[in-house]
């Protein structure tokens, strides 16, 4: 008997031995993936604010620049400000940028910049703004017909309970203006109230970062960090909407227009802009988007309708090995296998 459970556990640990030979490989050919060039993205025009313009909104961004327990990054993100603001002022908007301190705000800078992003950056009045934020308490609400509060781990320490930000939202939505907020943005939404004294978000549908992102990324999130967004928004009674894990995914609520994170973010301008009475104008999606929508087809209706959709366009194939790594990481690896071929070069071309 014992002989035959010595086997077993032999072969149990064979297998297992496979397994992180597999695991291993998948890391080492996903990372080798995401090694190469990516594809192109529809160029973006100089950034013109329109003279008058249509209206204006405003922007805001944390001031934290650190995170306390550890010294690391937090500020908000480069890609969730700028995309935004060039689809704004594409659509004749002026757009302030505003911070709790005030003056030049800590920025987050990633390696997957779009057309959009570099536009804003080497614009000299985007420049000028987001190196001199206006400072929340200076700010006269009445001037904008919405309020955009952008992401980035940084407004958990300073958005929730800023007394201007309470104010500057409750004014604007008093007024019949949007409100908006990307990935970890609608930490602004839990200080607003309404003149009855209700949390704005109460019995509302709302995005944001979810708990499954927050500790994927940081397992000790729930520790560290001052609070899970998720959590704090059903805590305030609002009915949070959660999509896939790293998928684009918006919720419109009347004037409040919430997106879950970073990929959310054009469709949150977007809903931001029909909220306002203005009709998006038509667009080619970055290789990005086309390849969150290639994730979203393979979630929502399996790998013919992605190879599909992959098909279309050209996609980030280094998203795609992103989404490979995750999943061999997390054991799940026919889905590894799925997002590996789909990310491959020429996966198109050569068929599947």
């Amino acid at each position: 008997m014992w002989k035959r459970w010595m086997w077993r556990g032999v072969l149990l640990l064979g297998s297992l031995a496979l397994g992180v030979v597999a695991l291993a490989w998948w890391l080492w050919s996903s990372m080798a993936l995401d090694a190469g060039p990516r594809a192109p993205d529809p160029d973006w025009p100089a950034l013109v604010e329109s003279d008058p313009p249509r209206g204006r909104i405003l922007a805001v961004v944390s001031s934290t620049a650190t995170h306390p327990h550890n010294g690391r990054s937090a500020g908000y993100e480069l890609t969730e400000l700028a995309r935004a603001y060039a689809l704004f002022l594409a659509h004749g908007y002026a757009v302030d940028i505003a911070s709790p301190q005030g003056g030049k705000a800590p920025m987050k800078l990633d390696d997957s910049l779009v057309g959009a992003d570099r536009a804003f950056l080497a614009d000299p009045l985007a420049k000028a703004r987001r190196e001199a934020t206006l400072r929340l308490a200076d700010v006269d609400p009445s001037r904008y017909a919405a309020v955009y509060f952008v992401g980035g781990k940084g407004t958990l320490y300073d958005f929730a309970d800023d007394p201007d930000i309470a104010r500057i939202g409750a004014a604007i939505w008093a007024q019949g203006g949007v409100i908006a907020a990307v990935c970890h943005g609608p930490a602004a939404l839990l200080g607003i109230r309404l003149p009855d004294g209700r949390a704005l978000v109460a019995g509302r549908q709302v995005a944001a970062f979810s708990n499954a992102e927050e500790i994927f990324l940081m397992p000790d999130a729930a520790r560290v960090l001052p609070f899970l967004l998720q959590d704090r928004l059903l805590a305030a009674g609002a009915r949070y909407s959660e999509g896939p894990r790293y998928l684009e995914h918006v919720v419109v609520d009347d004037r409040l227009i919430t997106g879950q994170n970073p990929w959310s973010t054009w469709l949150t301008a977007e809903a931001t802009l029909r909220a306002l009475g203005v009709t998006p104008q038509a667009r080619l999606p970055t290789a990005e988007e086309h390849s969150v929508r290639v994730l979203r087809a393979l979630h929502d209706q399996g790998i013919e309708a992605a190879w599909r959709v992959r098909a279309e366009r050209p996609a980030d194939r280094h998203l795609l090995a992103m989404h490979a790594v995750v999943a061999a990481m997390e054991w799940r690896l026919f889905d590894a296998l799925r997002l590996h071929a789909l990310a491959r070069p020429h996966a198109v071309d050569h068929g599947h």
